[in-house]
Order: structure tokens, then C-alpha cells, then sequence
């Protein structure tokens, strides 16, 4: 069977943009993402770990919640990942302040995709026991005061939660919002990359922009995520498509 983009994109995700509230000054992390993802696997274990954190000999491996939301399992594995990494949820955050006043606040995003989707109240549950014992280096201890689907509405506002805004959408829904969003602003040929990026082609670490590693990038990161929903997908390359001419580019080092 070969590789269809229309397939490929038939696979669910939920985004949800939260925003926390810090009630002291605090001094918080450079890469908050990263802060965030060790926060909750954290809070996850102290709540649901039984055996003292020996995964490989745990007895309940299967049922594990921590494994279930931190790091699930694909249905069909593909051959080339060798490490335990799970491709069923991504933090984003870019706000790189490392200094936050009192009732200043903080956005980040938390997709889930496929099967982690089910589990918004483990992620909710360990990101507000995070808020109570804090993040970073200095414990900086946050409440979670929203949480919003992409149409704006609001999953959590005033202590309340509201189920029915927390909408499953597809890659597909997601491709038509942003093409319809390009055409509305009217530069179809720019593409902006929000968050650092680091990317590895031919064994090297790129130093410009290379379309053509890209495309490949996102076409494996498709194929991963429809192994991951187990959809039938068998090739992850698909005809080459035309690559654009880069007129102009700006590159800068974050170190």
C-alpha cells in the first residue's frame, strides 16, 4: 500500500492552551517545555507508582498509568525507533523569561494525540500538583487559571471544567485552518519557525534552512504518528514533491 498524505492526516489530536499564574516572584527555567514534560512524569510517579520506579521488573507494566500518558506504546512500532520516547503528546511553550513577578502569567500548549487523548484528567491532575510543589530549580509554585480549546472556548475557567469544549480534531482539520489562514494573510511563500529548531540530515546537524530535510522530517513524523494510531500505513515516503527556491533566509545560533 503506498503512502497517501489524505490517509496519513486522518489522525486525531486535541491542542489545549493553558495559562498558569505565579503568586510569588519566581525565577523559572530557560526551556520551560522541558520543565514542564519532567514536572508532570514526576507528579505522575509520587501518585501512581507502586514499585518503587523499577519499571523493567514491574509487575503492572501494563496497566501503568505513568506509562500509559508519559511514554505510550505504539500500536505498530516502527523498526527505526529504538528508544522509549512517546510520540503521543508534545508541550510547547515560548516564553523564554527566566524572571516572573507576582500574578505575572505564563501560555503554553499541551497536545495530545490518538489514544493519550482519553487521559486529560491524568495530565490536568499532574500539572495542578506541579503548580502545588512548584517547577524549576527554585520550586516556583503556579495555579492553573485557564485552559482553552483552539476555537477560544474554555475547557477550565473559574474551577470549573466543561467537557463538552474538549474537541477532538484531525491533522486534516488542522491543514485546511492553516491554509485558510495563509490565504488570508496573503504570504503564501514565507515559512516562520516560532521555536528553535534542531535538525539532523545525513548524520549532520543542519546549519541553514534545507527543505528537502523538512519534508522527509514531516513525512516520518507522519508515518510515526499513524503507527502510533495504528492506522494502515505501510510507506512513509511518498513521491518526491517539488521543492521551492529559498529567495532569502535568517538563521540565528540559540545557545
Amino acid at each position: 500500500m503506498k503512502f497517501n498524505i489524505n490517509d496519513a492526516l486522518n489522525v486525531r489530536y486535541i491542542k489545549l492552551h493553558f495559562t498558569l499564574c505565579f503568586p510569588e516572584d519566581c525565577i523559572l527555567p530557560v526551556s520551560k517545555a522541558s520543565a514542564i514534560r519532567g514536572g508532570m512524569g514526576e507528579m505522575l510517579l509520587r501518585a501512581n507508582c507502586i514499585r518503587n520506579r523499577e519499571c523493567e521488573v514491574c509487575d503492572f507494566q501494563g496497566e501503568c498509568i505513568v506509562q500509559r500518558t508519559m511514554y505510550s506504546r505504539f500500536d505498530n512500532k516502527p523498526d527505526f525507533i529504538i528508544t522509549g520516547d512517546s510520540v503521543g503528546y508534545v508541550v510547547e511553550c515560548e516564553d523564554y523569561r527566566e524572571v516572573f513577578k507576582r500574578g505575572d502569567t505564563l501560555k503554553f500548549n499541551l497536545l495530545l494525540f490518538g489514544k493519550t487523548i482519553v487521559y486529560f484528567n491524568q495530565y490536568f491532575q499532574a500539572l495542578y500538583a506541579l503548580g502545588q510543589n512548584g517547577i524549576g530549580r527554585s520550586h516556583a509554585k503556579f495555579l492553573i487559571v485557564q485552559v482553552k480549546n483552539t476555537k477560544g472556548q474554555a475547557i477550565l475557567e473559574d474551577s470549573n471544567i466543561y467537557m463538552k469544549y474538549y474537541q477532538v480534531e484531525t491533522l486534516q482539520n488542522y491543514v485546511d485552518y492553516r491554509m485558510k489562514q495563509i490565504e488570508q494573510r496573503g504570504y503564501p511563500d514565507k515559512m516562520v519557525f516560532c521555536t528553535p529548531l534542531t535538525q539532523k540530515f545525513h548524520g549532520e546537524f543542519l546549519e541553514e534552512f534545507c527543505m528537502e530535510a523538512i519534508n522527509k522530517s514531516i513525512q516520518r513524523r507522519l508515518y510515526m504518528l499513524n503507527c502510533f494510531e495504528n492506522n494502515d500505513i505501510q510507506e512513509f515516503y511518498y513521491e518526491e514533491l517539488p521543492i521551492p527556491m529559498i529567495i532569502q533566509q535568517s538563521v540565528r545560533e540559540i545557545k
